[in-house]
């Protein structure tokens, strides 16, 4: 089981744990089929009310796209398949609040996540990175995401300057990505207190809520997200390029954590 979801309908509030910390909570294709599968069953199960999704362990909330996937692509230059599409609560019409509970690095494709998580809550211990262009590849889906939650110098920042730098949890709570930060035992004690709370008011002002705030960036994140596919295939480096770059990454410097 890759990912673990723990329901307790007295407080109405779901646990879902990505659970690979044998792989940093790296996402294979099983995962992700996952976690569409969770979000869709979570819109069905009136006794949820509220959800907190966290990572197993104390080193990685998820790292993103596990290295080892296989995707299969088809032969056109014109479609790619991107197995993150439906990870994410809101791309599976989930619309019963999300908490993102981020316990160390988050970084790449872990922006699917806490791109549609509705808040933040994370450990002091907690770092955000994304490795995109470090690699040879282009950051598009999510930079994305991130421009949408973050100042967009910062969102740049963390987009463009790869494995090289790091941003703390201390500095994600500043500039309002994060809202709450925490020791790492509190970590899920706030998520649950705050999940608590959202789960006890009357779930249908909470959902129209929750439809209402994205529905004030839902345009744009669309017509932004469509772009994508094009720009990857554009920029990306070829995959034994891509390879190369990844299997070099022990010799460089340490990230720079600001």
């Amino acid at each position: 089981m890759t990912v673990r979801t723990e329901r307790d309908e007295a407080t109405g509030v779901a646990v879902v744990t990505l659970d690979r910390a044998h792989r940093h909570n790296a996402l294979d294709l099983a995962t992700a089929a996952a976690l569409t599968e969770t979000w869709r069953e979570l819109r069905h199960a009136d006794g949820i009310r509220a959800v907190v999704l966290t990572g197993a362990g104390t080193a990685a909330f998820c790292t993103g796209i596990d290295r080892g996937a296989e995707v299969p692509q088809p032969a056109s230059p014109y479609s790619a398949d991107d197995p993150l599409l439906a990870v994410g609560p809101k791309a599976c019409d989930l619309w019963k609040p999300v908490i993102a509970a981020v316990n160390g690095m988050a970084c790449g494709g872990a922006f699917y996540l806490l791109g549609e998580a509705d808040f933040l809550i994370a450990s002091d211990t907690a770092a955000f990175f994304d490795p995109h262009t470090s690699y040879g590849m282009v950051s598009a889906y999510e930079a994305v995401y991130m421009a949408q939650r973050m100042p967009f110098g910062e969102a740049a920042r963390m987009a463009l300057m790869g494995t090289a730098e790091r941003l703390s949890a201390r500095r994600a709570h500043t500039i309002g990505l994060v809202s709450e930060l925490t020791a790492p035992a509190e970590l899920l004690p706030a998520a649950l207190r705050a999940a608590g709370i959202l789960a006890g008011f009357p779930t249908e002002a909470v959902q129209g809520t929750v439809r209402a705030l994205w529905s004030a960036k839902q345009a744009a994140l669309q017509q932004a997200l469509a772009q994508a596919p094009a720009l990857i295939a554009l920029g990306n480096l070829p995959p034994e390029r891509q390879a190369e770059l990844f299997a070099a990454r022990r010799s460089a410097p340490e990230p720079r954590v600001r």
